[in-house]
This record gives structure tokens, C-alpha cells and sequence, in this order.
């Protein structure tokens, strides 16, 4: 581990945020001396969307992955107004049917990344696909540490 990367996790763990035990926004403030962050990457939803784009940062990005969490947020849309900040629905299904050469270029370089090294996914679990059931049981029962891999 290179000395940046060491810096990068001693710097993630000391600013972890335990949304159940803390109050997400109050946590974020602490973290950025009030300033909020520049980017919330949100593939849930629910009920800690609105606490997440309240935190959100002057010009900063609030990026719509999906609804993991089931529930479809309702967002005030004063708050992007008075935060100068942007909505952003990220969709790559419809991106790479509107955009394949840009979503391949894409893909040729995040798989340069993964090759170099730069890029390491953390496998938590490996199943075989007949025990497809236990792999897909790590996720439902969020269990899962890392990325579940069914191996074909």
C-alpha cells in the first residue's frame, strides 16, 4: 500500500457515519467544519435523501444512482436553488443505449484501471452458481462486506 493509499483509509475511518447511531447531517458537519460535501453518491434513496442533499455544499453535485432503499424520495426543490447545486440522475442503462462509444470508452478505461492495479474491488464472498441462492442471500440480508461474486 502506497503512502497515499495508507492516508486514504486511516482518513476513511476516522470519518465513518453510522446513519443509525448518528444524525447524518450534523455528522457531515463535523467532518467538513460546516462546508458540506461536494459530491453524495445515492444509490438508496429513502429517507436519508433529503439529509444527504441538505448536506450538500455550494456548486456541489447530488448524484441519483437508484432506489435501493424502495422508496422514491420526494425532494424540495428550493434546495438545489439555494444551494446552487445539481441534481443528477445517473442511469447507465440509458446512457450506454444513448452513448455506447463514450459509455465504451468508459468501460476500456476502468478496466485499464483494474488491470494497473489502481482499481481494486474488495470480494467479500465467492459462490459457485448453483449456490446462487446463498450469494443473493448475503445481499438481501445485507451481510455482504465487499462485492458478492457468483463464479460461472
Amino acid at each position: 500500500m502506497t503512502r497515499s493509499s495508507r492516508w486514504r483509509a486511516r482518513w476513511a475511518r476516522e470519518h465513518l457515519i453510522n446513519y443509525s447511531t448518528q444524525d447524518l447531517r450534523e455528522r457531515i458537519k463535523e467532518i467538513t467544519g460546516g462546508k458540506g460535501v461536494d459530491v453524495v453518491y445515492d444509490p438508496v434513496g429513502g429517507d436519508l435523501a433529503e439529509p444527504a442533499l441538505r448536506s450538500v455544499a455550494w456548486k456541489g453535485r447530488y448524484l441519483v444512482i437508484g432506489f435501493a432503499g424502495g422508496d422514491i424520495p420526494r425532494i424540495p426543490l428550493n434546495l438545489p436553488l439555494l444551494k446552487g447545486c445539481s441534481v443528477v440522475g445517473v442511469y447507465w442503462g440509458s446512457f450506454a443505449g444513448r452513448e455506447p462509444e463514450v459509455a465504451a470508452a468508459e468501460c476500456r478505461e476502468l478496466w485499464q484501471l483494474f488491470e494497473s492495479g489502481r482499481l481494486v474491488p474488495v470480494v467479500g464472498e465467492t459462490h459457485e452458481l448453483g449456490d446462487f441462492a446463498a450469494a443473493f442471500e448475503a445481499l438481501a440480508t445485507r451481510r455482504a462486506r465487499g462485492k458478492v461474486v457468483v463464479r460461472i
